[in-house]
């Protein structure tokens, strides 16, 4: 008996994913051959999710993981350029610094988060996929000497993010966790 309320509820919820997504039968079904339990319809926007944390929620992480962090405004305002903000930032990108520290055993001093003033883009700062990291000559060495050089002054780790050499501090775009 509840293998049919079951089965009737499945069928319910695939029926209205199917209408609100504007997918016909037709394209949800899948090629032969495929397994596949939901193909949206070409014009469907497919977008992944991303789970956001607080400034409280970062730092947090951050100190228990002995990642500093510093602003030339010594404040966390998103809003404010001279702030270093973590409002909005990846549990991902945290991941990444976390993992990167382990990793490399160096001490780890944050001077850029989500705040305003970095360039746009999907992968930004802004958008919780960057951070910004002083130069410290073991963090660098760690870099160096463990990823792969790609040309003007980046590096990417086997996991794909890309560290990027600037004048004054490392640009850091965390597509992932870096293993975590």
């Amino acid at each position: 008996m509840r293998t049919g309320r079951f089965r009737a509820a499945l069928v319910a919820a695939a029926v209205a994913l199917l209408s609100i997504t504007g997918a016909t039968t037709a394209s949800a079904a899948p090629a032969t051959g495929q397994d596949v339990a939901f193909q949206p319809a070409a014009e469907t926007p497919v977008t992944a999710l991303v789970t956001k944390l607080s400034h409280s929620e970062a730092a947090a992480r951050f100190r228990a993981a002995g990642i500093t962090w510093s602003s030339s405004g010594n404040c966390s305002n998103r809003y404010n350029s001279t702030c270093t903000s973590f409002e909005q930032i990846n549990l991902t990108t945290v991941q990444g610094a976390e993992t990167l520290k382990r990793a490399s055993g160096c001490a780890m001093n944050i001077t850029g988060g989500t705040e305003t003033g970095h360039a746009s883009g999907t992968y930004s700062h802004w958008n919780g996929y960057k951070l910004d990291y002083s130069l410290y000559s073991c963090l660098g060495n760690y870099i160096r000497g463990n990823f792969t050089y790609i040309g003007g002054n980046k590096w990417q780790s086997g996991s794909g993010n890309i560290y990027y050499l600037e004048s004054n501090h490392w640009d850091v775009t965390y597509y992932n966790c870096g293993g975590c």
